[in-house]
């Protein structure tokens, strides 16, 4: 066999080739530098990616067509080698468009390469600190008979398999990373304590893994409880815990999760009764209670669970202490052992009612899954049904129910043998190691505002934090308006006060909040005439003292009035929402309460329509001007949303980008050349950096329920800045967080990782959080926006539940913590959820995405989607909407009505204003990735190797066809 020679041709060959290998390489190397003032708006992955395959296609075709040429022309026995380099440049090819087809998601999946890890330890560090301080101040003490607590003895005994399989959060997006968390048993050493090994290791030896749920697998929580039968415990280890120690610590634990609600029927689940639900202690739960009772002096109960579970055992005298500590996330169990030695002062306030019978909530019988039953249709090989959900409860959430249902609507009376027969522990109830007095020094009302001054005293002997509480009663008329006998107006956190010491905390509240959502009437919110009692308050049921309010007469604010915080007047945009549905009213409290579960139902003609429509309704528009104006995107950085220079830039996006922009939303948004918009990364969640693609983690916070605890804006607003700069330090812009909605329901499956049943706390924590995160750059999206507080079935079926509610509940309860954050905090970013209102999509409802929040609260910024589920998301209907962005991972395909059309390339501009509006203001420039990133290395690397080999064997192989002739690449006839 001849040897393959090298002649000056050859040399040429492969010096150019070099050259063009070493110029790709210094692109690369040179590619996403600043040029000019502006900061370079760093890699566009989608245009490299996609060069490189058009070049990788553009010369493999070549290469297949000389091929092609030499099978016809040269003997059968060399037809082999031409035959399997074509094939090799094939698969080349279809390598390179399934890059160029996932590269954004490839980037995402190796973004946690690309960061400082030393920043982001450093943040994760300060995160983890403030973590703690956030525990100690939202930890709840219900119980403290004798003053059992802190403990004096060092040496406790810790119970329950629950204190070995502790909750530090959730699961699903609102979950984190737990594998370095400091547990319960590590926390009380930290804090000092002495604990009995004997019985860590006893629950050690009986551990069973909860079930496996992360991101990847949204089905809730794992709802068995191990506890072991009282049986198992010997005479030998009781006997050598009671020398250990007179003290026993008793934990219970309750946990939930993304995809699934809590269950109302334990029958199934390990240790399991049929008859109980999850939030009672099971009978092994409650048989090793007793136990412990039985054995020993001194008894605290830990409660290791966001959701209220029913506490009627606490009222037992063997019982002394109490303390609620939530989802403690990653070293919150610190503050829980320093809580128990002294060395913090619990401050918490519940942010839920506690009743002796969760059930007994209005709520109980409308949460769960329920089909239209003439709805059937078949899925990927599956028959399902479209579902609906009723709010039957009305605006009676919670403490609105519990603090209304016992008032005498004559005399506004509380029959209070009845309410504590009800009522365990208030919204806003916990207590101290020290006492505060709290009272009235001033109030007045200036115009729209109503201001209070309460002097609080810590009369006590032990340094301390208090919360004060502000409520209102409103006038009612029977058979009028519905209206919550109190409602929470205002509230602030004390400096930490020492014994003696005093401070004068300033409240204030826009009196027109005090008016109701008359939707039968008026259509408007009205502040009715009559007496408004504002009340201190040392929770939602517990006066203090008290001033009066007096409005001479009826204020309708109607479009010749708005309140003064609308930009356009409220009225009536959801009657499509009500249904035929029984309303709970406080006029006739028997007959409108939900008494029994609410079952399948057939849905009428009209409404199987409108549940299935999927049409896309194009409307006349003005054409889109298309035009370079030679704006950058960071031009705008500050200059607000109405301002004419924005037609300018957006005249620069053609319709592809808008397109890119618009579907490429699924944690992250796309480079766009045309007005150098820098690439974003976005990441869950509420509980911390959580990112489903990179697999990229920050610090484990508390559970939002623990945060809402602490009834402190401040401390919050840090958290949110926290946050902020561990997303920064992570290279990460956008965050999806927090979640505002309420817990409509105890039973609610996400409640851990929503703030409160109240809106007005919802919503003060939340607008505090998004500040904090905004002031460091993040811009937020707010979710789930709206009336999406359940989640049985929400993510299998692809229908999304139909949600029945009146306006008024909506307005006031559910809407509220959303309308609270874009006036307060003015935050960019919010994500429409998977049900519908009404029969229609969320994302497609233009009454909630523009007539509300964008006309009559004033929000800028961006709407995106949850996870696309495209059986039923209509995103060209969305985009009309007001719903400007596809949270999904591949891009989605926009129907034609909206890339060729007027109207469609009109929606499509909207929304790419909003997407750069909420960007520009944001450190997406700061920490745009201005280096290629090494994947892409490795890529073009992949493909020079082949291709190099390729066209050495095509070489190779021409030479052994002709020998006796010089090296020729291609040859004149």
């Amino acid at each position: 066999m001849k040897k393959f020679k090298m002649n000056k041709k050859k040399w040429a060959i492969l010096g150019i080739w070099i050259a063009i290998v070493g110029g790709i390489y210094l692109y690369l190397l040179n590619h996403g530098k600043a040029s000019g003032d502006n900061p370079s708006f760093g890699i566009n992955v989608q245009f490299l990616v996609g060069w490189i395959t058009k070049i990788i296609i553009l010369l493999s075709i070549s290469l297949i067509a000389y091929s092609i040429y030499r099978i016809v022309k040269i003997r059968k026995t060399r037809k082999f080698l031409y035959v399997l380099s074509s094939l090799l440049l094939g698969i080349l090819i279809i390598f390179n468009l399934a890059v160029n087809q996932y590269a954004m998601i490839i980037n995402t999946y190796f973004s946690a390469s690309q960061i400082n890890q030393s920043e982001v330890k450093k943040t994760t560090e300060q995160a983890m600190a403030l973590t703690e301080k956030i525990e100690g101040e939202g930890a709840v003490l219900l119980e403290n008979k004798n003053e059992v607590l802190p403990l004096q003895n060092q040496k406790v005994n810790v119970f329950g398999y629950a204190s070995r399989n502790v909750v530090y959060g959730g699961t699903g997006s609102g979950g984190g990373k737990e594998d370095n968390n400091v547990d319960l048993q590590q926390g009380l050493k930290n804090a000092g304590f002495q604990v009995n090994d004997q019985l860590t290791t006893f629950y050690d030896d009986r551990y069973v893994p909860r079930e496996k749920v992360n991101i990847h697998k949204l089905v809730g929580g794992d709802f068995n409880i191990h506890e072991p039968k009282a049986s198992e415990y010997s005479e030998s280890l009781l006997t050598s815990a009671k020398e250990f120690s007179d003290t026993a610590l008793v934990v219970f634990s309750r946990n939930s999760g993304e995809g699934a609600d809590i269950t109302n029927e334990m029958k199934g689940y390990a240790g399991g009764t049929a008859g109980k639900h999850y939030l009672e202690l099971s009978d092994d739960e409650a048989a090793t209670l007793d136990l412990v009772k039985e054995n020993f002096d001194k008894v605290v109960v830990i409660l290791n669970s966001s959701f209220p579970m029913e506490l009627g055992f606490l009222d037992d005298e063997k019982i002394a202490g109490a303390l609620w500590i939530g989802g403690p996330g990653s070293v919150g169990f610190n503050a829980v052992g320093e809580i128990l030695a002294g060395e913090i002062n619990p401050s918490g306030r519940l942010v839920d009612t506690y009743a002796y019978d969760e059930t007994s909530a209005p709520s109980f019988n409308n949460i769960g899954e329920f089909p239209y039953s003439n709805s059937e249709f078949d899925y990927e090989k599956d028959t399902w049904h479209y579902k609906y959900v009723n709010y039957a409860e009305s605006i009676y959430v919670g403490y609105r129910y519990y603090e209304t249902r016992y008032i005498d609507n004559q005399t506004g009376k509380m029959d209070e043998a009845t309410y504590e027969k009800a009522v365990q522990y208030p919204f806003g109830y916990g207590l101290s190691y020290t006492n505060f007095k709290q009272e009235i020094t001033n109030f007045k009302v200036d115009g729209n505002e109503a201001k209070m001054t309460v002097k609080v005293t810590n009369t006590g002997k032990k340094a301390g934090k208090d919360v004060v509480q502000l409520y209102y009663t409103p006038p009612y008329t029977i058979g009028g308006i519905e209206k919550s006998h109190v409602v929470l107006s205002g509230f602030a956190k004390t400096q930490e006060l020492a014994p003696n010491q005093s401070e004068e905390v300033n409240l204030s509240f826009d009196v027109e909040n005090m008016a109701s959502y008359d939707e039968k009437q008026n259509k408007a919110y009205v502040l009715e005439k009559g007496n408004y009692e504002i009340k201190l308050m040392n929770n939602s049921h517990d006066v203090i003292d008290s001033k009066n309010y007096e409005v001479a007469k009826d204020i309708v604010f109607d479009q010749e009035n708005k309140r003064e915080s609308d930009q356009l007047s409220a009225t009536n945009q959801f009657e499509d929402a009500k249904g035929d549905v029984q309303y709970l009213s406080r006029w006739n409290w028997e007959e409108t309460m939900p008494k029994e579960m609410a079952q399948p139902k057939e849905a009428s003609k009209e409404l199987l329509k409108a549940l299935k429509d999927q049409s896309v309704n194009e409307e006349k528009a003005d054409p889109i001007k298309f035009k370079k104006h030679g704006l950058e995107l960071y031009d705008l950085k500050g200059v607000a949303y109405d301002d004419p220079k924005w037609d300018q830039l957006l005249e620069q996006l053609s319709v592809k980008d808008m397109e890119n922009l618009i579907t490429y939303g699924g944690f992250q948004t796309p480079a766009i050349n045309s007005v150098k918009k820098p690439a974003t990364i976005d990441a869950d969640g509420p509980a911390g950096i959580n990112h489903l693609v990179s697999q990229a983690h920050g610090n484990q916070y508390t559970s939002e329920v623990v945060v809402a605890s602490t009834w402190n804006t401040e401390l919050v607003e840090e958290m949110g800045a926290a946050l902020g700069k561990e997303a920064k330090a992570s290279n990460i812009t956008g965050l999806y967080l927090p979640g505002v909605n309420i817990h409509r329901s105890p039973f609610g499956g996400r409640n851990f990782e929503y703030y409160s049943e109240d809106a007005l706390l919802s919503g003060k924590i939340g607008s505090s959080l998004s500040k904090g995160a905004m002031d460091q750059g993040s811009y937020v999206f707010m979710k789930h926006f709206a009336m999406y507080d359940q989640e049985t079935r929400r993510y299998e079926f692809p229908t999304g539940a139909a949600t029945w509610s009146t306006e008024q509940a909506m307005r006031e309860v559910f809407l509220k913590p959303f309308e609270i954050a874009v006036k307060d905090s003015g935050i960019t970013g919010i994500m429409s959820s998977y049900n519908r209102i009404g029969p229609k999509w969320v994302g497609e409802s233009e009454a909630l995405l523009q007539n509300v929040l964008r006309d009559e609260w004033g929000f800028r910024g961006t709407v995106i989607s949850d996870f696309y589920k495209p059986q039923y998301m209509n995103v060209d209907q969305g985009l009309s909407a007001g719903n400007d962005l596809v949270l999904y991972l591949l891009p989605t395909k926009l129907n034609n009505v909206t890339t060729d059309t007027d109207w469609g390339q009109q929606n499509m501009r909207k929304a790419s204003h909003n997407i750069l509006y909420t960007v520009v203001n944001s450190h997406a420039y700061e920490v745009a990735e201005t280096n290629v990133p090494n994947w892409i290395y490795l890529l073009v690397t992949i493909n020079i190797a082949v291709f190099t080999f390729l066209l050495f064997c095509f070489t190779k192989t021409t030479h052994r066809k002709k020998p006796a002739r010089k090296f020729k690449l291609f040859t004149k006839k």
